[in-house]
């Protein structure tokens, strides 16, 4: 199952941050569904998340942003 954090309203890069300390509780291989509404955290999160080695599953526009979800 995977686990939520709704981010929207927190800034780039502070939503990154956010979710990379999030990352670092999880076990391999689960899911972290991140909410956003920051145009330049759903440009830049994805990308940070692949260069620490994590899997962007899913970017996708939902109801007042976006949802990102990363397999760690």
């Amino acid at each position: 199952m995977a686990q939520r954090l709704d981010l929207r309203g927190v800034k780039c890069p502070l939503n990154w941050a956010h979710a990379k300390v999030r990352l670092e509780t999880m076990a391999r291989r689960e899911i972290l569904e991140l909410l956003i509404d920051d145009p330049r955290g759903v440009r830049d999160i994805p990308r940070a998340a692949e260069a620490e080695g994590h899997a962007v599953v899913v970017v996708e526009a939902c109801a007042g942003g976006w949802r990102v979800a990363i397999e760690k």
